[in-house]
């Protein structure tokens, strides 16, 4: 008999499933991307299994286009920074074994850590990392061979939409966290960021951008007065005592 903790949530089953289709759909476009650029057939298929990294093959793609090789692999490394925190925010969740991390690292991607820290429980999250990356990297890697296949038949995945599916379901999942009031700060000054950045720099980079929002958790804050005078607490005034202590005197003589 299977139990809750075997088995995965079916309202996970189904958010990987939409995501893995929208994955197919943009790297069809980028395989067809490729090839239309003039690249060789085997590159687009060595950058999805070896990058595994969208938004670095996409630029990438388009600076080898253009005859920058160097440009291409600095501006990767730049773009893929991020992954720097995230590998420390799921570290504890791929395992202690070298083998674990090294093929944690290779699937980790936005989605893939946005999807862990939405679980609560370390078994669910451990069980969810490594379902969403696996499913992730098979789409990615079935949307790049189609887009290849289908040469410029694909078209531009932005006029369908589909370019929507991967920060609708970010934000989605983020939505539980932003209860807290210095989270949803960050969040707001980040997203502010990158937004402003998003005309005057190349793709990518307004997300790096983005980190400065968490300067926001090291604002001073206002320190509340714990201590008050004897007057304030008590609620009575000194004429009062002194009358209750003359009485009391009285009465003990």
């Amino acid at each position: 008999m299977r139990t809750p903790s075997r088995t995965p949530d079916r309202a996970l089953l189904r958010d990987a499933a939409a995501i893995a289709a929208a994955m197919i759909a943009v790297g069809a476009s980028f395989g067809a991307i490729a090839i239309a650029y003039g690249l060789p057939t085997w590159v687009p298929f060595l950058m999805s299994t070896a990058v595994f990294a969208g938004g670095a093959q996409f630029l990438a793609v388009g600076l080898i286009a253009a005859g920058n090789p160097i440009a291409a692999v600095f501006a990767g490394l730049l773009l893929n920074a991020r992954h720097l925190p995230f590998g420390l925010a799921v570290s504890a969740t791929v395992g202690p074994r070298w083998r674990d991390r090294l093929i944690g690292s290779h699937l980790m991607t936005d989605e893939v850590v946005a999807f862990t820290l939405a679980e609560p429980d370390p078994v669910r999250r451990r069980r969810t990392y490594w379902l969403i990356g696996i499913t992730l990297f098979t789409s990615w890697n079935t949307g790049t061979a189609l887009g290849v296949w289908l040469g410029g038949a694909t078209g531009d995945p932005a006029a369908l939409g589909l370019d929507a599916a991967f920060p609708a379901g970010l934000i989605a999942l983020i939505l539980p966290s932003l209860r807290d009031r210095d989270t949803r700060l960050v969040a707001l000054l980040g997203a502010a960021v990158a937004v402003a950045l998003t005309p005057v720099l190349p793709a990518g980079l307004p997300v790096l951008c983005a980190l400065l929002g968490l300067a926001a958790v090291f604002r001073p804050r206002r320190r509340i007065k714990t201590s008050e005078s004897p007057t304030k607490t008590s609620g009575t005034r000194p004429e009062a005592e002194d009358d209750r202590r003359t009485e009391s005197e009285e009465a003990s003589c």
